[in-house]
């Protein structure tokens, strides 16, 4: 007998609940197959059978949580698969129609399932939604929450057919990453000493280099230029102007760290994770955006693995993409700063004695009180202006 248990899940995770059971008792398993998918509070995982045999018995069910180390399933070595039952016997019809790929049943639906996020498939359940008839937008055709929620959308009714909305509720139980998330972000505002700063950037500079070098660019590295990785370069002058920004507290020592391992925040099903781009200092600009997007398509079709979500020392938060206009990131522990970018919109600004229209973005930095000064914090938050105002400085200065 060998037993499947709840394996390390990376960096301060320790729990997990059970999200979909891919072998049931009595099935064969061989060395690597998946047996269970796991839900953690960054990612969603798959374990597999460390050995070959059967399935005699499953201790924990779908939606019970667990911790590292807790038994999920005994395997017998030396076990027989159970037989399938037999069909009963029944007179052919005289002619059989061929089923489409859309409705033929379990076949379908069961290919889809296994293409299909672990939340879209709780959702396609939870609202009785075919995953067979679903068109993935994922890598490979995944089929992600997105995918199920265009799915549930009821058709467009005139209004002279509408009825009176039903006064409903219904009760959801978290998922284990928005539970993390609600945790966190108490935890961040009751154990920092949190302050947050503004200022506005003129964006002309960069959006006027972004113009000139989009497509030889694009041809050269195939990414766009955004103005992700300006952001990112200016932030790492930044921080080796002032360090302690790049630190963290532990205990009553103060821990400077030497390296720029930049988390990025982007959207992804169940709420915003924060894979990170480890030492960013050494990387190009082409780089820093090939890494940037390959994090987004991920984060979308579920593939992040928790090694991406682990440690980082500073983190960039853009809730421009969303179109906010001002806003104030809240601290991703143990990290002592955040930078928040925002919507570029055109307003007036005085220039050299004249109002001008320039595309501005206000810009805010969330960091703990408890080791970075409000002088250091503006004075950091003000190099990160003038670099992205003036990008030629990141090559004689960043």
């Amino acid at each position: 007998m060998s037993n499947i248990v709840v394996p390390t899940l990376g960096e301060s995770v320790v729990e997990a609940r059970v999200a979909r059971w891919l072998k049931k008792a009595g099935d064969r398993v061989e060395v690597g197959e998946p047996v269970v998918e796991l839900e953690t509070e960054k990612i969603d995982l798959e374990v597999s059978a460390e050995k070959s045999g059967v399935i005699a018995s499953i201790a924990r069910q779908e939606g019970e949580d667990v911790k590292i180390g807790e038994l999920l399933a005994v395997v017998d070595e030396n076990g027989t698969a159970a037989a399938p039952a037999p069909a009963p016997a029944t007179a052919a019809p005289a002619t059989t129609p061929t089923p489409t790929p859309a409705s033929s049943g379990n076949g379908s639906a069961a290919s889809t399932e296994g293409r299909a996020t672990p939340t879209a498939r709780r959702m396609a359940k939870d609202n009785d939604v075919d995953l067979g008839a679903v068109q993935g937008s994922g890598a490979a055709g995944r089929v992600t929450k997105q995918d199920v929620q265009k799915a549930i959308a009821p058709a467009p009714t005139s209004p002279s057919k509408v009825a009176p909305d039903p006064r409903t509720e219904e009760r959801v139980r978290m998922s284990k990453r928005r539970q993390t998330i609600a945790r966190r972000l108490v935890e961040a505002q009751h154990t920092a000493a949190m302050l947050t700063t503004f200022n506005e950037v003129d964006m002309s500079a960069v959006m006027a280099l972004r113009e000139r070098r989009k497509e030889s660019f694009k041809k050269e590295f195939g990414v766009s230029l955004g103005i992700s990785s300006f952001f990112v370069k200016s932030a790492i002058a930044a921080l080796r102007a002032f360090p302690a920004l790049n630190a963290e507290i532990q205990g009553d020592e103060i821990i400077y760290k030497h390296y720029f391992d930049v988390g990025v925040a982007v959207g992804a099903e169940g709420g915003l994770v924060v894979p990170v781009i480890r030492d960013t200092d050494k990387l190009s600009f082409a780089q820093i955006e090939l890494a940037i997007r390959d994090f987004a398509t991920r984060a979308g079709d579920g593939t992040l693995t928790l090694e991406d979500l682990r440690g980082g020392t500073f983190t960039i938060t853009n809730g421009g993409v969303f179109g906010s206009l001002m806003s104030t990131p809240i601290l991703n522990p143990p990290q002592v700063g955040i930078l928040g970018l925002h919507k570029i919109q055109d307003r007036a600004v005085p220039l050299n004695g004249q109002v001008v229209i320039r595309p501005m973005m206000y810009v805010a930095l969330s960091y703990d009180h408890r080791i970075v000064d409000g002088r250091e914090a503006v004075q950091f938050l003000v190099k990160i202006k003038d670099f992205v105002e003036d990008p030629a400085r990141l090559l004689l200065e960043g």
